[in-house]
């Protein structure tokens, strides 16, 4: 009968072994020095030398992997050196079950969501190695508090395996509550010699499906390079790997991207509520939401087009010296460059919650069917951006494993590597330039589609060169630096019946450093005139057809005309307008050079770890592990933040906050500790039946904004206020208690069929919660003796700010705080109204963290692989289930505490591998899920269920030579994201089908 030994792990003694043994990364073999750890009973030497190839060969490795594992353990296997499944590591993912993806605007794989548990908490390792992750906000702009790993940075040419593991054991390190995900890769002792190169070309529809300043190249290229060998009798291997990626790419999204204002029924107080029956316009209202229904009214909705290139690096170096048999050491460095710029033209309609005609939907949750204001020569707004960043990961490591004789084996790996995001270009991360026309009338928005239809009242011959104008300009500059220092010492212990002691000790030091600032110009009513802009920067478009995958894109009744200009140019151009109260301001249009937030966070962790494997021999087998962690966590924050002394109400629809010149540095600190068991059973019922248990308990860390230090606001103040948010160091980390159970059949050389239940017990849950407060000395003149004047005067509603803007400028000009500059294209005057001492003091939203309340989230896994014999013919299918408590209730309005990335997904991959000839079909479908909260106060972002279908197909023309055609979203899916209501859309984007023609030569 078959029976399963402990297999060593590779580890390390005592901190007195530590100065001795320094060297390089995590063996490469399927046995893991630490993290990567997957056989229970195969032999490592010989795993070190089997080569499989093709998908049949890819799939049957991942199968073993999966068979052989100590816990739930899943994975993918490069169908053969150089070639992974998918270009993208993320795609490549997905199609193990319980493993979901974010996918970036212009449709890539990007970030992991694993069993409904985001990607925040999902710890990722590069050959059992923790690594740094930076990101930049939103947009490029702001500061980013996240800790998830970017897949879309890694090139899968150098890949050999990605492990997946779904349980956590002992030796692990932390923070992944869904899931650790360790990369390996080649290694040149370990594998045959190689010398590798492939070239690609690739065709991204999404770049046709732009306006032509937008477009990029039609094809662009990839090439890629791999050489391994072994030298002195095998004692010394080199391995060197590069590949370069250029892709031109594009996306076109529908928005309402300011959110959705979102109130009772029967609110009488709040400003933006619709009139109650019987009042104001209310007979101008159909299907009114009733006294106890939930609604939601739009701040803007606009149409945007964006052109994307990216240029993207890597490169990695590995020596491997074995001085005698029983020693391997490894020195390896990694380097990875994702360059990406893009271009955005938009066309916005912005809303002031006044008077007009609208339709809605039945409640409980009811939205608008049609939705219109009344207008004046308002706005048409028709902005743009550049946004320009630069990634960076290098890593070296050292690694050295001693075989000290058969019983003890010891492993010592140190590591220092970095992650930077940063700006690319003058304009910053993000640079943000306004244009508008002020020539709109009433403006109706027909939301019952996936595409929402604006129809603006225009004059005759609609929106013309000779109306447009700059407006108001953000300049950003964001930067996010992490690093991380690790040295880890493990160890392992053979007793003589097959038992094993893992024994260990870390040290992890991580440095995060974010960044931003913002140069603004708020010009938002006009800078100068029409007259002061040449009509040649300009040309004119339609945004019709740059949505023609959605329904409704050729719908009569859409205003699609807008302007498309020359970014540089038109730069160029405002930086020299300026009037006498208004000067011209060169330096308002490039990013500042000093930040005006900076936040430094240290988190440093000690642990150690006991671990002890073990196999009775019974009639059938039981294999056990267990074992326990101790984890402690010291947290440091200090932050440089904005000093706000004023607000200034600069243009009809927004205030801003006024800084003081100086900034101020504040500091805290937290700590906690934890201890962490593991206990893994798996009970070989049959040679082919296996049935495992798991239990265990893990910590997922708070995001770096979470536990940051300081306080910021927006810089945009509304009417009923503004935003801000700070952190608090001394937050708890989320605490998990993981249960698994698993039935596994192996009924074939290569195919199985298992079924899975999961369940997470999660303490400490950290959600964001929104608190109203003041500050206590900025004043709003919304409300103020000014404000209460032009109401008190007649003619002007509560809404209409523009005619209370120019009551004031016209009664109250050189007065404290008033200042007239002059009068825009519209007639409206324009200038600035500065909060006085006695105004109403200005109430803001302050998004806070807080370890709020404990929950559950239990599902099923259930795959299933099959190999049609020897036909070639397989196909391999996943389905997960994921429940839990903690979800988004549309009809409270107030603080809710649910998890994000929670959803059902399900995958099908159909394959014919056989002689020269490989062809896999994959279908990878992830169900709604709720991807965030925001968008004017705790309203839910839900990004609807998707699909993609996927098809690579390959021909090995000789042993040598093969070609390839892939082909991503062959059928043209396109994503969307809404609130509370499948009308109140937040985001519909429209990317396009890619296609990549492959060449690869081994010499």
């Amino acid at each position: 009968m078959k029976t399963y030994k402990a297999v060593p792990r590779k580890a390390m003694l005592t901190s007195a072994l530590l100065a001795v043994l320094a060297g390089p990364a995590w063996a490469q073999d399927t046995t893991r020095d630490g993290a990567a750890s997957s056989s229970e009973g195969l032999d490592p030497a010989t795993l070190d030398t089997v080569q499989v190839t093709g998908i049949r060969g890819s799939l049957t490795s991942s199968m073993n992997l999966k068979r052989d594992s100590q816990g739930v353990v899943d994975g993918i296997v490069a169908e053969d050196i150089g070639k992974f499944p998918d270009t993208n590591l993320a795609e490549s993912l997905q199609r193990i079950s319980g493993v979901s993806i974010d996918r970036t605007s212009s449709g890539e794989g990007s970030k992991v969501t694993v069993r409904g548990i985001g990607p925040d908490f999902n710890l990722v390792l590069l050959n059992g190695r923790q690594m740094p992750a930076s990101n930049l906000g939103n947009g490029g702009g702001g500061l980013s508090g996240s800790r998830s790993f970017d897949f879309a940075n890694i090139a899968s040419e150098s890949i050999s395996a990605v492990e997946v593991f779904k349980t956590t054991r002992a030796d692990n390190p932390t923070g992944g509550i869904g899931a650790t995900i360790n990369v390996k890769t080649l290694r040149p002792l370990e594998s045959a010699p190689v010398v590798s190169v492939g070239l690609k070309a690739v065709s991204d529809t999404s770049n046709d499906n732009l306006p032509r300043t937008l477009q990029g190249s039609k094809y662009t290229g990839e090439m890629s390079g791999i050489f391994s060998d072994t030298y002195a009798d095998g004692r010394f291997g080199v391995m060197l790997s590069g590949s370069y990626q250029e892709r031109d790419s594009g996306f076109n999204q529908a928005t309402v991207a300011e959110g959705w204002a979102t109130l009772k029924g029967n609110d009488t107080t709040d400003w933006r509520a619709l009139p109650q029956p019987g009042q104001g316009y209310s007979d101008r209202i159909q299907n009114r939401p009733g006294a106890d229904d939930v609604y939601g009214r739009p701040q803007n909705t606009a149409y945007n087009v964006n052109g994307v290139q990216r240029q993207r690096t890597n490169g990695q170096a590995t020596l491997q010296w074995k001085p005698v048999d029983n020693v391997t050491t490894t020195l390896d460095y990694t380097y990875v460059e994702n360059k990406v710029q893009q271009q955005r033209s938009e066309l916005s309609v912005w809303f002031n919650y006044g008077p007009g005609d609208s339709t809605w939907t039945n409640g409980p949750v009811a939205a608008p069917i049609i939705y219109s204001e009344d207008m004046v020569n308002s706005d048409v707004s028709m902005g743009g951006a550049q946004l320009a960043t630069k990634n960076t990961l290098d890593s070296l490591g050292f690694n050295v494993e001693w075989e000290v004789n058969d019983a003890l084996t010891l492993n010592f790996d140190a590591h220092h590597s970095t992650g930077e995001s940063k700006p690319d270009s003058p304009y910053g991360s993000a640079g943000v330039l306004g244009v508008a026309a002020f020539v709109r009338g009433k403006t109706t928005v027909d939301y019952s589609g996936d595409l929402p239809i604006i129809n603006i009242a225009l004059p005759p011959g609609g929106v013309q060169a000779a109306d447009a104008l700059v407006t108001g300009s953000v300049f950003q500059n964001s930067y996010n630096k992490s690093e991380v220092e690790q040295y880890q010492g493990r160890g392992t212990f053979k007793f003589a019946d097959y038992s094993a002691l893992d024994f260990g000790v870390g040290y992890t030091d991580v440095k995060n450093r974010s960044a931003s600032a913002i140069m603004q110009r708020n010009t938002w009513g006009g800078l100068g005139t029409p007259a002061d802009y040449d009509d040649s920067i300009w040309y004119a478009d339609d945004m019709a057809k740059y949505f023609d995958a959605f329904s409704g894109h050729n719908d009569p009744r859409l205003t699609g005309q807008f302007l498309v200009f020359d970014f540089d140019r038109l730069i160029n151009r405002a930086a020299q307008v300026g009037t006498a109260s208004d000067p011209a301001c060169p330096t308002c249009y490039v990013a500042p050079t000093e930040y005006s937030q900076d936040i430094r966070t240290n988190e440093k962790s000690k642990s150690a770890f006991l671990q002890y494997r073990t196999t009775f021999d019974w009639s059938m087998p039981l294999n056990v592990a267990v074992g326990v962690r101790y984890e402690q966590t010291d947290v440091d924050s200090t932050a440089m933040v904005r000093v706000p002394n004023g607000i200034s109400w600069s243009s009809a629809n927004e205030l801003n906050i006024d800084y003081a010149s100086e900034s101020g540095f504040i500091s805290d600190s937290g700590k906690y500790d934890y201890v962490l068991p593991n206990l893994d059973l798996k009970l070989d019922i049959s040679d082919t039946l296996a049935l495992r248990g798991s239990y265990s308990r893990s910590l997922g860390r708070a995001g770096w904004d979470q536990i940051q230090s300081g306080q910021s606001l927006a810089d945009i103040v509304r009417t009923q206020g503004g935003s801000g948010s700070r952190g608090n160091p001394a937050l708890e980390p989320l605490l998990s208690d993981n249960f698994d159970l698993s039935l596994e059949w192996y009924y074939g050389e290569s195919s199985y069929a298992s079924v899975g239940f999961f369940r997470k017990n999660i303490k400490n849950f950290i959600s964001n919660t929104i608190v109203r407060e003041n500050t206590g000395n900025l004043h709003t003149p919304v409300g103020g003796a000014y404000w209460n004047a032009a109401l008190a005067a007649g003619g002007c509603g509560v809404s209409d700010m523009p005619c209370i803007r120019d009551y004031i400028f016209t009664n109250f000009n050189g007065q404290p705080g008033v200042t007239a500059t002059g009068t825009n294209s519209a007639g409206q005057l324009t200038g600035t109204i500065v909060g006085q001492p006695g105004d109403p003091v200005a109430g803001f939203d302050i998004t806070l963290p807080a370890n709020q309340r404990s929950d559950h989230l239990d599902g099923w896994e259930i795959a299933v692989q099959h190999l049609f014999g020897q036909s070639g013919f397989g196909l391999a299918a996943n389905y997960t289930k994921v429940k839990s408590g903690l979800t988004f209730d549309n009809l409270s309005l107030g603080d809710q505490y649910p998890m994000v990335g929670l959803s059902d997904s399900a995958n099908l991959v159909a394959f014919y591998d056989k002689n020269s000839w490989q062809i896999r079909a994959a279908y990878n479908w992830r169900d709604k899920f709720l991807n965030g909260i925001g968008g004017q106060g705790p309203n839910p972002n839900y990004t609807d269920d998707y699909g993609q279908l996927d098809l690579n197909i390959s021909y090995a023309v000789s042993d040598q030579l093969s070609l390839s055609l892939e082909a991503i979203n062959l059928t043209d899916e396109t994503m969307r994201t809404y609130a509370r209501h499948t009308n109140m859309l937040r985001y519909a984007t429209q990317t396009g089908p890619r296609y990549m023609f492959g060449v690869r030569y081994k010499f």
